[in-house]
């Protein structure tokens, strides 16, 4: 078992020195729970303390959970991953790719050489593009009043792509798209497919997109990190009846909640009695899906909200269904092959298939990939595997 009081005496350390206002730390092994930790304040703006139940936005970690529901419907063969979407989805029957702007500023389309599938938006290779990781789709969207999918609202959707599908890996709204596909194969609303197919199996009460009072009540506040390094609360709210639930992000969960779907990934697809995915399901996502193109590192255009991601400066990453795959072991930490995400408020988690291990580390911190917290994560695994090589 990894060194528990080593771990609590970092973790608190961090949050006492400043570096953030509280976390949520938790790992698991195939055979449960092996370390839980909360330290700090929900945020600078209480002193409620956080705890193992205190409610985070988990933005982009609401992909898995759509990939899961994806794949269970390619399970059930309502859904094929490379089957192209446009019979399904009539707005992707013939998307349009921006190529930049002509000398007036208008933007310049064209038609997309190939039709788009949930492959390509479960590994990030149809074209779509995030904003907040590129300059040109920053320019777009500033331009033409195109909202954020954030926002809930239906036509942040009717982005065009950046590149043809299939041509590169890139960071987007491909996943918004993917959880569009699952409620047009399932004829439910995102939210009621993952509540019935995952967060209820799995008994993950805390967890959707519009909390409840006592959710609520248990929130972590968001906040905004600054040039020089100080922390301050922020207001930020999720739209309370969006026109779609986006596949992409807007689900709150609890480290409680979240390690119940690790671990139902690390056992193959079954938790408690509770199978969702076949085991060879769930080894497909976790085996590159992208040939030899690669994670690309992802700078940032909106530092506001994001600092430079790049996860493993160096290594050669790859992209499963919905999960980041790096190659090479991460000296001291988790081993090759290895599948892991995030979200935008610095949220992490992975899944480390070899060593049979699962964790996450929450915190509601902007701009994403922030360093202190990177700092953290990757202490918080080398305390985990050092208490683990010592047993």
């Amino acid at each position: 078992m990894p060194d528990a009081a080593t771990i609590d005496a970092m973790l608190r350390g961090a949050v006492e020195a400043g570096a953030v206002p509280g976390l949520v730390a938790m790992a698991a092994d195939r055979g449960g729970v092996i370390y839980q930790g909360a330290f700090g304040r929900r945020g600078l703006d209480g002193p409620a303390p956080m705890t193992l139940d205190t409610v985070f936005w988990i933005a982009s970690m609401t992909k898995a959970v759509t990939s899961v529901a994806a794949m269970q419907l390619v399970e059930e063969g309502r859904l094929a991953l490379d089957a192209p979407l446009g019979a399904l989805l009539p707005e992707l029957a013939a998307p349009q790719v921006l190529e930049g702007f002509d000398a007036s500023g208008t933007p310049r389309l064209r038609p997309a050489r190939r039709p788009i599938t949930l492959r390509h938006l479960l590994t990030h290779t149809a074209g779509f593009a995030y904003n907040t990781w590129n300059a040109e789709m920053a320019r777009y969207m500033a331009l033409t009043g195109l909202p954020a999918a954030r926002t809930g609202r239906l036509e942040a959707l009717r982005a065009p792509l950046v590149f043809d599908p299939g041509e590169r890996w890139e960071y987007g709204i491909a996943t918004d798209w993917a959880g569009r596909a699952v409620e047009a194969a399932s004829g439910q609303r995102l939210d009621a497919v993952m509540r019935d197919r995952i967060l209820a199996p799995l008994g993950m009460i805390d967890t959707g997109y519009v909390p409840g009072p006592s959710q609520e009540a248990r929130r972590a506040s968001l906040h905004q990190r600054g040039a020089d390094g100080s922390l301050a609360p922020i207001a930020f709210e999720l739209p309370r009846e969006p026109e779609f639930f986006g596949g992409g992000g807007g689900l709150l969960s609890t480290g409680l909640d979240y390690l119940r779907f690790l671990r139902m990934l690390l056992n193959g697809g079954t938790l408690d009695g509770a199978r969702l995915l076949r085991p060879e399901t769930v080894a497909e996502m976790g085996r590159n899906q992208i040939g030899g193109l690669a994670f690309r590192p992802m700078r940032s255009a909106l530092p506001a909200l994001s600092n430079d991601v790049d996860p493993f400066p160096g290594m050669t990453c790859r992209w499963g269904l919905d999960f980041l795959l790096n190659e090479e072991d991460v000296p001291g930490r988790r081993s090759a092959g290895s599948l892991a995400w995030a979200g935008l408020g610095n949220t992490w988690f992975w899944i480390d298939p070899r060593r049979g291990l699962a964790g996450l580390l929450m915190t509601q911190i902007l701009p994403f990939a922030d360093p202190a917290v990177l700092d953290l994560l990757a202490r918080f695994e080398a305390g985990l595997h050092a208490g683990l090589t010592k047993t």
